[in-house]
């Protein structure tokens, strides 16, 4: 088994010539958040991937085995939902405002300037779709944010508070949240909507 335990973000200061001559593999959003798992490159060879703890793996990245030999990341095409505002009903608005909802949920969300993207759940789906939102589900690649804490990116490490996108659990408002007003509880109205 070949041993990777260097990455290059996004093949930064490589000839492009070299990238292109590169063994690739393909891997999905669960495989890149980790920073240790196995693989099997283009070039049919056994990987195993060992990472600075906390590096997130996106597609574009360049891994450097132990030989020397570099493996450019391919992020796989996988199951997500894809988001898009509704020309009838809506505005582009309406993806901010989604936005907004599904992080604080802690949804990783890939942001995009016509539509956004998330695991599929069909509970923030319907959630979406009572929004007024159009809500598909594809297969596409999955590239995330990787939030505040993040360094460019790639690695929670560095920044101390910093938890990794697959250790956060859900957030439950409840009474001592204090997200909403003072009291601790948020304050909501029901509004209709005319069509």
């Amino acid at each position: 088994m070949l041993q990777i335990s260097k990455i290059i973000s996004q093949g930064a200061g490589l000839a492009p010539v070299l990238i292109r001559r590169a063994a690739t593999i393909e891997l999905d959003w669960d495989t890149r958040q980790k920073s240790r798992f196995d693989g099997v490159d283009s070039l049919v060879r056994q990987l195993g991937v060992f990472l600075p703890r906390g590096t997130l793996v996106r597609g574009g990245d360049v891994l450097v085995a132990e030989d020397g030999s570099m493996v450019k990341v391919i992020a796989a095409p996988q199951a997500v939902l894809r988001i898009t505002a509704c020309p009838s009903h809506g505005s582009p608005f309406d993806l901010t405002r989604a936005a907004y909802h599904l992080g604080n949920r802690h949804v990783p969300i890939e942001l995009k300037p016509d539509h956004l993207k998330i695991e599929p759940d069909h509970v923030l789906a319907d959630l979406l779709r009572a929004m007024h939102l159009i809500v598909n589900d594809v297969s596409e690649a999955f590239e995330p944010e990787g939030g505040a804490y993040s360094s460019g990116g790639h690695s929670h490490a560095e920044a101390k508070a910093a938890v990794p996108v697959a250790a956060v659990k859900p957030h439950v408002h409840g009474p001592d949240c204090n997200h909403g007003n003072d009291k601790g509880h948020s304050h909501e109205h029901g509004h209709g909507h005319q069509h």
